[in-house]
């Protein structure tokens, strides 16, 4: 383990800074201020979801194009880019204005550039520049986003108690401009020489087949992993997007949910811990049947339980499935179709995962609109978990 963390310790830190500065564009932050911002535009819970889910739609479909950026250009230069617009779009959150469309494009930046661009430029150069250690690496970007998880709802609710909580977004600006993009170029210092090295090895590998973005369309494997690649951000998204509507209806509070989160993010570092190693044993096309079995728990719990401690069940679960869900769904896809075009091919994963979390609000909103409790929503949960999971499992038992 010391080699690996050796071998290139400053693109590590780019993967993990890139990562937890990309949670405030994440669905676990921007919900942390659900109330007031339906509160200061007069929304239901639906009319905010359907709003959300538009912003999130298109901001996924603009980053099939933009996000293929990162195969063409300096990864320095496209790493500013999106995290200027990361902040730009806190900066936009403080300064707040009445119209709807306003909302509309602050909403959409800070998911294209947050959730979207950043994750994606993290997860794939991860992916790109490590070949035999790619499951550690990939557990080294998703532990800057689990950290994200564990501090950023505390130290907001803290805020939030002394301070305006517009105040918190234009802290937010503040700190990817002096934290985060100072970081990023320190930690791409010498990107130049790392991609030549990459170029050259990619040469020196004729025999590895080089798929193209349009190539995995007709490949009958992206239909079959696709769902269950989608599954957890779909349901993720829906439950912690909605958690404020769930605590109230499981009779737990805000401090719990905040405190909550601490289990969250230590149960979540478990299983990156456990997951990057395994993957770097075992092909993950094999194993990625079994990524969506604690959330399926979760869920149970959700379902049968209402007492206090059972919310820190909830999440720890939760935490896991997300801990060792990214890792395995970021290695999959770079064993199933290459390395060459990775950032278009994961282009189009990170679309159709932000699509499936723009989904889940406003159908999750719906239910809530139309009278529809936790159990239905619990429901709908395991319905896309069973399902999603049966396609590569028959796929692989045929195989």
């Amino acid at each position: 383990m010391k080699k690996f963390f050796l071998l290139d310790p400053k693109l590590l830190l780019f993967g993990f800074t890139i990562s937890f500065f990309s949670s405030y564009g994440q669905t676990f932050f921007i919900s942390i201020f659900n109330l007031e911002i339906r509160n200061y535009y007069k929304l239901s819970d639906g009319e905010f979801g359907l709003l959300y889910a538009l912003a999130t739609i298109t901001s996924s479909l603009i980053l099939v194009w933009f996000a293929k950026l990162i195969d063409r250009i300096d990864l320095r230069i496209y790493s500013f880019i999106i995290c200027l617009g990361l902040a730009i779009a806190c900066l936009g959150m403080f300064y707040l204005m009445d119209y709807i469309f306003f909302l509309f494009l602050i909403i959409f930046s800070l998911r294209f550039f947050g959730q979207g661009a950043m994750s994606h430029a993290g997860d794939t150069t991860m992916s790109r520049y490590f070949d035999i250690d790619r499951g550690k690496a990939l557990s080294v970007v998703s532990l800057g986003m689990m950290l994200g998880f564990m501090v950023y709802p505390l130290i907001v609710v803290n805020l939030m108690e002394n301070f305006n909580w517009q105040i918190v977004w234009l802290l937010s600006f503040i700190s990817v401009l002096i934290i985060c993009v100072p970081i990023i170029f320190y930690s791409l210092w010498n990107q130049d020489i790392r991609h030549k090295k990459f170029i050259s090895e990619l040469i020196t590998e004729p025999n590895q087949k080089s798929w193209t973005t349009k190539e995995i369309f007709f490949d009958k494997k992206f239909y079959i992993y696709l769902p269950i690649s989608i599954a957890a951000p779909f349901i993720t998204t829906g439950l912690i997007f909605h958690q404020i509507f769930i605590i109230n209806q499981k009779g737990w509070s805000l401090e719990m949910l905040a405190q909550s989160y601490i289990l969250f993010g230590f149960f979540s570092i478990i299983g990156l811990i456990v997951v990057g190693p395994t993957i770097d044993k075992f092909e993950t096309k094999k194993l990625v049947v079994l990524i969506l079995m604690p959330l399926f728990f979760a869920v149970l719990v959700l379902i049968f339980f209402n007492s206090y401690i059972s919310i820190f069940f909830y999440m720890s679960l939760i935490g896991i499935s997300i801990g060792i869900f990214f890792p395995f769904i970021g290695a999959l896809w770079a064993e199933l179709w290459g390395l060459e075009n990775l950032g278009g091919i994961k282009a189009v994963l990170h679309a159709c995962s932000v699509f499936a979390s723009a989904l889940a609000p406003l159908i999750f909103g719906l239910l809530i609109d139309f009278g529809f409790g936790v159990l239905s929503m619990s429901i709908l949960t395991l319905i896309v978990i069973l399902l999603s999971t049966f396609l590569p499992l028959k796929y692989n038992y045929i195989e």
